[in-house]
């Protein structure tokens, strides 16, 4: 029997060149490889307060339907969106995960003839879904480790980067994995200096820990902007990253040709009712993210003790700079049940990323890192 070599090299070369994805290392593999329990996971940006117990529920409530396609359209979850954001259905799209409507942007707008922009440490989904279109990337070199902003976007030289063939623009902001940001001064700056034949794909996949730092909110700007598009996720603040449940809003020619390549029944049904119900306990919600911010302070001002630098975050995580190769680190506290997440594959190799978890966990996490410092 062939091995399928002969098959495999009929795939379009875009394709053959791409790198896969790295995901933060899953707790039952560590479980299977090292044969050890009680691990803590900070290597995904999970919320580990989880999500509101009405959600909980709602989604239990919601297998009774499971053999069931589920609503196509999410109509009842567009509704919720609706009113929470005060913004017309027709101009929100759902995904699986915002990171599926990343793609299909790219499957709709990019091709061999095309460009599309991206910052140097921009979320990989943005190198992955512009390589695989056959799109001309443009990277953006990140800001200087001495700048303001250490390592953020420098929106002024993305906006001057945008080719006449440029389709796509994608920026975080927040950004991961950097946790970096930029004020919505300079944002609206970049939109207004991109030619309305640019999209503009403005990842907020973080919104709800960026507020509270002062980043956008851009859903008002979609009036003024109709080249841009918003993203969101509801992974992050509300607990819900299994569910693999994400959004966009745009201008509704933008949401129709989303719509278009979107593959049916994208969105489960707990996925849709969790949602609709974790929307409704913004109380929840708000409480997590205020706690988890009040961790990343201690957290950053612990690594700072411990003499390790770490880029501002608006995140619910920190990028932080072993001054050593940082894998073997990583290794180490693998062996010690702690998953955190190595960036070499961003062109960080002395950096991990490290999400914050509840009190005890960054206790611990703080705790193994003094071991490996040499400061107990």
């Amino acid at each position: 029997m062939s091995d399928g070599t002969a098959a495999s090299r009929r795939a379009r070369a875009a394709v053959r060149s791409l790198a896969p994805y790295i995901p933060g290392k899953p707790i039952a593999e560590l479980e299977r490889e090292l044969g050890i329990h009680d691990i803590i996971k900070l290597a995904s940006n999970e919320n580990a307060h989880g999500p509101a117990p009405a959600a909980i529920e709602a989604m239990r409530r919601s297998l009774e339907q499971s053999f069931l396609y589920p609503d196509n359209n999410c109509h009842e979850l567009k509704a919720a969106l609706a009113r929470h954001l005060s913004i017309d259905p027709a101009c929100i799209t759902m995904g699986n995960g915002s990171n599926e409507l990343l793609l299909l942007l790219a499957d709709i707008f990019l091709g061999p003839d095309a460009s599309a922009v991206h910052s140097q440490f921009g979320f990989a989904t943005y190198r992955i879904a512009i390589t695989k279109s056959g799109a001309r990337r443009i990277e953006v070199p990140a800001l200087a480790r001495d700048s303001t902003m250490p390592l953020g976007h420098d929106l002024s030289a993305m906006a001057a980067a945008v080719a006449p063939d440029t389709r796509l623009l994608y920026i975080a902001n927040p950004n991961n994995p950097t946790g970096t940001w930029a004020a919505p001064a300079e944002v609206m700056r970049l939109l207004d200096r991109v030619p309305e034949t640019t999209l503009v794909a403005l990842d907020e996949a973080y919104l709800e820990f960026g507020r509270e730092r002062g980043t956008q909110d851009a859903r008002p700007w979609l009036h003024e902007y109709p080249n841009l598009i918003v993203l969101r996720t509801f992974s992050k603040a509300y607990g819900l990253a299994g569910l693999r449940i994400g959004y966009a809003l745009s201008h509704p020619a933008i949401a129709d040709l989303l719509d278009r390549v979107r593959p049916a029944f994208n969105v489960n049904t707990p996925a849709q009712l969790g949602a609709i119900a974790a929307l409704a306990e913004q109380a929840h919600m708000r409480r997590s993210v205020t706690t988890t911010l009040e961790e990343l302070d201690r957290v950053r001002a612990a690594f700072e003790a411990l003499g390790l630098w770490s880029a501002p975050s608006a995140g619910n995580f920190l990028l932080v700079d072993l001054g050593t190769r940082a894998v073997p680190i990583y290794q180490q506290l693998l062996q010690s049940g702690i998953i955190v997440r190595p960036v070499a594959d961003y062109g960080l190799p002395q950096c991990l990323r490290i999400s914050i978890g509840l009190p005890e966990q960054n206790d611990r996490l703080l705790a193994a890192l003094r071991m490996l410092c040499g400061k107990p």
